[in-house]
């Protein structure tokens, strides 16, 4: 079997927010004094331009403005930036381009900016509509801030996502429900909902929160899940959730079909193929971002995803998706014939973790609740 070229996709980290969260594991760093907008635009094409050679011919189909909180540049700076990148490496015409932003960062002035400047789709980070809850998250904004940023993005984008958490510190199921219901009723046509997790090298990790108990928790997935299957908002991946296939995130499928994306910025990682030499390869950039500004090679990391190592990255990635994928894309995106792993696809099958079928790679119900010990059976 061999490698072949997967789509193409371009993450672009802007690392600064105001202040950072307890619960974030993330490349951020609190803002001090003035932004250095036009200058980290500067770098972020010039990173770009040293990784042309990865596109190998391809357009790019997504762009995913992550940080930090990229809501803190003007409208202006993407305008230039998503230039400078369409003359580097074309972007698709009907390419999804998402910005991440935070509800106290927004004007009115300032969204209608960013969908002139080519953002066409908005992801805006509210995490929770109760103010004691925002507070135990470090969070800067408040309830009716966020409800006010989600209405005026749903008038302004084609697509909206917003980002919510549950088993928050001292959360009730009520709590949760009614949460998830606000969301619901600002109808956002993708929703990314997701539990609490203790990250290593944050402030909860150090201090930790009272969390609510394995029951409260399952009691919310349950109630939840029923809520938004009511409302047609389907889940299609581990916490991802959409109102049709027009509106499932094109840049994560791309991330959980094995495909290829270039990363640039303070931070950011890149996953690339390269067939005519048989090798997956992932790079990673500069984390602080002075270094990475000031730094003539702002490569810190190159490291190949071994043969041996392939099958479980790519079921990594994949099994997270609600139907799973295609079976033939296995060979695709690893160049390995799915007789390699023909005997840890029998044995998942053989334990209800995988759906017995043979035209896709899914996993069951038991699977999905399972993900970590269906994943194990792929580890060498």
């Amino acid at each position: 079997m061999s490698l072949q070229l997967p789509p193409l996709s371009l993450y672009i980290h802007v690392p600064w927010c105001i202040r950072k969260c307890p619960y974030c594991d993330f490349n951020s760093h609190a803002q001090r004094g003035e932004l250095p907008e036009q200058a980290y635009i500067e770098c972020l094409l010039e990173d770009l331009r040293s990784e042309l050679h990865f596109a190998q011919g391809r357009t790019i189909q997504s762009i995913f403005i992550g940080g930090g909180t990229p809501s803190l540049f003007q409208a202006d700076s993407f305008k230039r930036l998503l230039l400078g990148i369409n003359a580097i490496i074309p972007i698709e015409r009907d390419a999804e381009i998402t910005l991440e932003a935070n509800p106290g960062t927004f004007e009115q002035e300032k969204f209608i900016g960013y969908k002139d400047a080519g953002i066409n789709r908005l992801s805006i980070g509210i995490q929770s509509f109760n103010n004691n809850h925002l507070q135990a998250l470090g969070r800067i904004h408040s309830s009716d801030e966020a409800v006010r940023a989600a209405t005026l993005a749903r008038e302004i984008f084609p697509r909206l996502n917003l980002d919510l958490m549950h088993g928050l510190p001292s959360q009730s199921e009520t709590d949760a429900i009614a949460d998830l219901q606000q969301a619901i009723d600002l109808d956002p046509d993708h929703l990314s909902w997701y539990q609490l997790t203790i990250e290593p090298n944050t402030e909860f990790y150090s201090k930790s929160p009272s969390l609510p108990v394995d029951e409260t928790l399952w009691g919310i997935q349950e109630q939840g899940q029923q809520l938004l299957a009511d409302h047609l908002l389907a889940q299609y991946e581990i916490s991802a959730y959409a109102k049709g296939e027009q509106f499932k995130s094109r840049h994560n499928l791309n991330y959980w079909s094995f495909g290829d994306y270039i990363g640039i910025g303070a931070g950011a990682h890149g996953k690339i193929t390269l067939p005519d030499e048989d090798r997956i390869i992932r790079r990673w950039k500069q984390k602080q971002p002075k270094a990475y500004m000031q730094s003539t090679t702002r490569l810190t990391g190159d490291q190949p995803i071994t043969r041996e190592e392939r099958a479980f990255e790519f079921m990594m990635n994949a099994l997270r998706l609600y139907h799973g994928v295609p079976v033939e894309l296995f060979a695709e995106r690893t160049g390995l014939p799915l007789t390699d792993v023909s005997a840890l696809l029998d044995n998942a099958r053989g334990k209800g973790l995988l759906e017995k079928g043979t035209d896709r790679l899914a996993p069951t119900q038991h699977g999905r609740l399972f993900l970590n010990d269906l994943l194990s059976l792929f580890l060498h």
